[in-house]
C-alpha cells in the first residue's frame, strides 16, 4: 500500500511540473498571460501589475507606450489598446505546451500554424499577414522557438 501511494503521489508531482500554468499560457490569436490584443492599459496592470519599464514613442500608426514584465514579456499598445503581446521567457506555453525553447516541428503542430521562410527568417505563423488579421508568430533561431508575438497586423 506505501509503495502504491507513492508512486500515485511521483505521477501527481510530475503531471504537476508538465502541466502548464493557468496564468502563463499563449493564446492562439487572442494574447499571452493575462494581456489580450485590445486589452486597455488599466486591464493589463490589473492582470499583470505594474510593470518593470515603460516606452513611449512615435511610429508610422501614431504614438505607442510598450509595457515591459521580467519574465520577457512585453505589450504593446497603439489604437485605442493592445496591440502586440511578445514573449521571450520560457514560462508562458500553448494549451498544449509549446513556447519560447519548443522545436520548429512542435511549433508547427500547433493548429492553424504552418512555418516558413520570410526575409530569411523562419517563422511559424496562423492567419495572412494582412491589415486587420490576428496573427500568433513562433519567431525561429537555431530550430528552436526563441520569441513568441500574438498581435493585429497593422495596414
Amino acid at each position: 500500500m506505501t509503495r502504491v501511494l507513492s508512486v500515485i503521489a511521483a505521477v501527481v508531482a510530475a503531471l504537476l511540473v508538465v502541466a502548464p500554468s493557468a496564468d502563463a499560457l499563449i493564446q492562439v490569436d487572442r494574447g499571452i498571460a493575462g494581456a489580450r490584443i485590445g486589452n486597455t492599459q488599466a486591464q493589463v496592470r490589473t492582470a499583470l501589475g505594474k510593470p518593470s519599464r515603460v516606452n513611449r514613442g512615435t511610429n508610422d500608426f501614431g504614438r505607442f507606450v510598450v509595457f515591459r514584465y521580467t519574465g520577457g514579456i512585453q505589450v504593446t499598445f497603439q489604437n485605442g489598446g493592445v496591440s502586440t503581446v511578445s514573449t521571450s521567457g520560457l514560462g508562458d506555453r500553448t494549451a498544449r505546451g509549446v513556447g519560447v525553447g519548443s522545436t520548429e516541428a512542435q511549433a508547427d503542430g500547433v493548429a492553424g500554424v504552418r512555418c516558413e521562410s520570410i526575409g530569411g527568417d523562419r517563422i511559424c505563423h496562423t492567419n495572412e499577414f494582412a491589415g486587420g488579421q490576428r496573427v500568433t508568430s513562433f519567431i525561429i533561431r537555431a530550430g528552436k522557438v526563441a520569441r513568441v508575438d500574438v498581435g493585429v497586423v497593422f495596414d
